[in-house]
């Protein structure tokens, strides 16, 4: 066996795949640490372009932007994979059996940040939560939350805004997903479920119970980067377009006076766009980023955030197969609602 192949099965081993994260961290640490200075020199000296120039300064910041939360999310995502193994559906849906009122509302919540989820498996997690005997209100809880405060969501928040207004994010949504689940729960809306999903058999999936070897959680850390970053690194690469050109030509003032603290109807207004919206973490945090940059406060920005990602119109559509229309609508009444909150309380605090 030549030097290289025993490299190569090295790798390839148990241990092999613990240490190789090891060995990537430093360099990873190296190009983020001087992908700013390296961003400037390329394009106010290689390019040669002026500081303060529209069309400069909207280069820089998707040249510097896009990289920059590309290596955040690689990173995160890596380790979240590692976190997700240990929580899988099955897993979930058993922890929050039995579970009543606010204590279950606030597991759910919680659990819904580290499980898998998205709007094409809404249906399958609810009718498994069901059928299992969770309370509607706590699985509603799961659902909110799920979606809404995701990796990508954080981490990109993390990247544009700072450690502090991404955990202002987590904690409000966490607070809109329990609040919200532990309103519906109350008002007893089973009645609005579609009878047939109660008649529904609960499939069967052992894959909760499985014991995976460390190195196996490695390997699925791998495939978490490849499949989630593999599908939204356009719209990364959108939305920070999108960003880029405003940051360098949309003035100030415009939008100041369209989504400032200021105006009164700003959290309303950027709610009822963002419903009808279709994107994900993705693609609308860069675009807020630059909304915030430009005069938008930050309680109008998270409610329009939050609006596009938690009460995506698709996830309405899909949802409407288990769920009949006065249960839709309470759930975008009381979400909303608590999106509003957020807004303005955000607004009057900072």
């Amino acid at each position: 066996m030549t030097i290289d192949q025993t490299k190569t099965s090295f790798f390839k081993s148990p241990r092999g795949k613990i240490v190789l994260p090891l060995l990537f961290l430093p360099v990873w640490y190296l190009i983020y640490h001087y992908l700013q200075p390296f961003t400037e020199w390329l394009v106010f000296s290689v390019f040669d372009m002026e500081k303060g120039d529209h069309l400069a300064e909207s280069i820089w910041f998707f040249i510097f932007e896009f990289p920059k939360v590309m290596l955040l999310l690689t990173l995160i995502i890596f380790f979240v994979g590692i976190v997700r193994t240990f929580f899988t559906p099955e897993r979930t849906r058993k922890a929050l059996e039995g579970k009543k009122t606010f204590t279950g509302n606030v597991m759910a919540a919680m659990l819904g940040i580290v499980t898998p989820f998205c709007s094409c498996s809404a249906i399958p997690l609810f009718l498994g939560f069901v059928k299992a005997g969770v309370p509607l209100g706590v699985t509603f809880s799961f659902l909110i939350a799920a979606p809404m405060i995701n990796e990508v969501a954080v981490v990109l928040l993390y990247g544009l805004f700072g450690w502090k207004v991404a955990l202002i994010y987590v904690v409000t949504g966490l607070f809109i997903a329990i609040l919200a689940g532990w309103i519906i729960g109350k008002l007893k809306l089973e009645k609005w479920v579609e009878s047939w999903v109660y008649d529904s058999k609960l499939g069967k999936n052992d894959l909760g119970e499985e014991k995976i070897h460390f190195s196996e959680r490695i390997k699925l850390g791998y495939e978490a980067v490849t499949e989630i970053v593999g599908k939204v690194w356009i719209y990364v690469a959108l939305g920070i377009a999108v960003g880029a050109g405003a940051h360098g030509f949309v003035p100030e003032d415009l939008m100041a006076s369209l989504m400032g603290k200021d105006v009164w109807y700003s959290v309303p207004l950027s709610i009822l766009i963002g419903i009808p919206l279709y994107s994900n973490a993705a693609g609308i945090v860069p675009i807020v980023s630059v909304l915030i940059e430009k005069g938008a406060s930050l309680g109008t920005a998270l409610a329009f955030m939050m609006a596009v990602i938690g009460l995506s119109l698709p996830e309405m559509v899909i949802l409407r197969k288990v769920l009949k229309l006065p249960l839709i609508f309470t759930f975008i009444g009381v979400v909303a609602i608590g999106i509003l909150i957020v807004g303005y309380l955000f607004n009057f605090i900072f």
